[in-house]
């Protein structure tokens, strides 16, 4: 259920580039093969790690919210493929939706995790609340009450012992612990020096020996920084799922029309004008007004731009210029 504003309690629908994201990261490998004594768990997948990067406000918390609650009582294993007369019925699972989905022979078929473990995780106690607070009411006020009827203000407690715990790089006692999913939100702001380089790795390897996974939320992040974010995105690996829609290049966001056509790019279908809940006018303003104050922190998280801030020791791209130019 969408968790806040006028449209509180109607259904949450995922935007295009919200479905893009989540069935790409459930992408099956054809090669899968099922054994219902042992199943295959995160290794089934095309994609052990997701990556969304998106401007502020697009609705990236409540994304995440939705994402956790498939993870956490929905059929979100691989559990073999489908033949005929093959189907999904949430009864099945304690649900009372009343949703039910019938496969077409040889698709990959799903199945909840037996005790999940969700580690909402962030910089902050205040960012993790981003996440915690679209998904409480997301939970309260529909269905998933039936399976989840007490959500507490420091952890959820999930069907079959599992459970939702929030989690900073000040709970040392809870990494390390045997996580089937971890939603890792504002990576960008994720650095060696403020020890959340080190948390996303020891979260990783929990994830690696419960055969779970993770996906990350971000602005565009500071490319002077080294962040999770970019050593995500800049990884030579082919199985972490990159989803970053930058706007076109050639357009100024110091340019008042340009930036316009830049908001109205990165933005897209969460426009108030296309259905969605985004008012460009105040994109604008708040964009214009930070611009005034700090240009390059606007340009990343109004206009999905990688750009250096302000105490970069180099300007963006000169580095790569000087070693082109030795090279020649």
């Amino acid at each position: 259920m969408i968790p806040d504003g006028f449209r509180r309690g109607r259904p949450f629908n995922p935007y295009d580039y919200q479905f893009e994201y989540l069935a790409s990261f459930y992408l099956v490998k054809g090669s899968a093969r099922w054994v219902p004594a042992d199943p295959i768990l995160g290794s089934a997948f095309v994609y052990r790690r997701g990556l969304l990067v998106d401007p502020q406000k697009k609705g990236k918390s409540p994304l995440a919210a939705g994402h956790i609650c498939l993870e956490g009582v929905g059929p979100a294993l691989f559990a073999g493929w489908a033949g005929k007369d093959d189907g999904f019925a949430c009864v099945d699972h304690g649900c009372g939706c009343g949703w039910e989905y019938p496969y077409q022979p040889g698709e990959p078929m799903g199945m909840p995790w037996p005790t999940p473990l969700i580690q909402i995780t962030a910089l902050s106690e205040e960012q993790t609340d981003n996440v915690y607070d679209a998904l409480r009411p997301m939970i309260e006020l529909g269905p998933l009450a039936d399976l989840i009827p007490k959500t507490g203000e420091e952890f959820i407690r999930l069907p079959g012992g599992g459970r939702i715990d929030t989690v900073t790089s000040s709970a040392q006692s809870r990494l390390g612990q045997r996580v089937t999913f971890v939603p890792q939100d504002e990576v960008g702001l994720w650095t060696a020096g403020n020890r959340m380089t080190k948390v996303a790795d020891t979260q990783y390897r929990g994830l690696a020996g419960m055969g779970g996974r993770a996906s990350l939320t971000t602005n565009a992040w500071d490319p002077a920084e080294r962040s999770v974010a970019q050593q995500q995105y800049e990884s030579q690996a082919t199985d972490i799922y990159r989803q970053f829609r930058q706007p076109p290049a050639n357009l100024s966001y110091r340019n008042k029309v340009e930036r316009r056509r830049i908001h109205r790019f990165v933005y897209a279908e969460a426009l108030r004008e296309n259905g969605g809940h985004i008012d460009l006018d105040s994109i604008e303003a708040e964009a214009a007004d930070m611009l005034e104050r700090d240009p390059a922190q606007a340009e990343r998280f109004f206009g999905n731009r990688l750009v250096y801030g302000q105490g970069s020791w180099l300007r963006e791209g000169l580095w790569e210029s000087r070693k082109r130019q030795v090279a020649a």
